[in-house]
């Protein structure tokens, strides 16, 4: 399957990255690779074939969810080093 340019840029932007030219058409490289792989692995003839969500056996072990122990306002706050009335204040990570 081919890629455009347009493809890699859309899902560039998608993923939030900046892509040159240079990057682009390596990338467009990539993908069409791994598209192609999965439509060789397509191909394969699985009749028969049980589909399994995890071939190691492994089982997931959880416990119930359980409310614990909470704390008051005032004590989470105690140890905050910015802070107002009711909650822990924090610096922003993520701009656009």
């Amino acid at each position: 399957m081919a890629i455009s340019d347009q493809n890699v840029r859309h899902l560039a932007k998608l993923a939030n990255l900046a892509l040159d030219d240079a990057a682009v058409a390596r990338m467009r490289g990539e993908l069409e690779a791994i598209v192609g792989y999965v439509e060789q692995l397509q191909q394969v003839d699985t009749t028969g074939i049980a589909p399994v969500a995890n071939v190691a056996g492994l089982v997931n072990v959880s416990r119930p969810d359980v409310p614990g122990h909470m704390f008051a306002t005032k004590e989470v706050l105690a140890n905050a080093p910015a802070k107002n009335e009711v909650a822990i204040l924090v610096p922003k990570v993520v701009e656009r």
